[in-house]
């Protein structure tokens, strides 16, 4: 039997998410507390176990976040569009990792002397808002696949319910950045830190 290397990616993370599952049972009063409030998502990140852990449940949905943006063509440059599946694949992880990595640069680059603590904890929430993501992602796709929607009015429906987690965490992301900043270096660093990468990000999947 013949298997393509995104049935493999399947399994693997399937196997990843049943092992940090006994670790994301112990998150959810922790990422439930992040998401109500500010302070929540302060003690989050200053809890040195309790961030561990969410960074590993987080590392543990990438996989799967790949693996949607894939199937449904959430990023879809007509550069990738006609080639192998697997190399579509390929692409798209490429694609998703350059775009983490560039954010990981501009947050080396912009990070500041004084309130650099905040500024570590604006920029590593976005972890905890990344798993807030794939629960509500995988959630819809589960209830759409069921329901039979075609692809295109799922990858729109997906669109949507990305763009409104994400726009709950540049909140979240204000929040804590204004506890140090004034509001013009709050909003220069939402626009190197967040506003930068995604674009580019976006504009690559319009021009390519």
């Amino acid at each position: 039997m013949n298997f393509v290397l995104s049935d493999i990616l399947v399994v693997v993370s399937v196997l990843l998410c049943i092992m940090v599952l006994g670790r994301f049972m112990g998150l959810i009063p922790y990422l439930t507390d992040s998401f109500r409030r500010v302070r929540g998502s302060v003690a989050l990140e200053g809890s040195i176990r309790v961030r561990q852990d969410r960074n590993l449940v987080a590392l543990s949905l990438v996989i799967p976040a790949i693996l949607l943006v894939w199937r449904y063509r959430l990023y879809n440059p007509e550069l990738i569009d006609g080639l192998d599946s697997d190399i579509r694949l390929c692409a798209v992880a490429m694609a998703l990792s350059a775009f983490v990595l560039f954010r990981k640069l501009m947050y080396m680059l912009l990070r500041p002397r004084r309130g650099k603590e905040n500024f570590s904890h604006a920029y590593r929430v976005a972890f905890t808002y990344f798993i807030f993501l794939m629960i509500f992602l995988l959630l819809m796709v589960g209830i759409l696949s069921l329901a039979e929607v075609e692809d295109a009015v799922v990858r729109w429906v997906l669109y949507g319910a990305s763009a409104f987690v994400y726009l709950l965490f540049l909140h979240r992301f204000l929040q804590i950045l204004s506890l140090s900043c004034n509001p013009l270096r709050t909003f220069l660093y939402l626009c190197g830190l967040e506003i930068l990468p995604l674009s580019l990000l976006i504009v690559s999947g319009i021009v390519l």
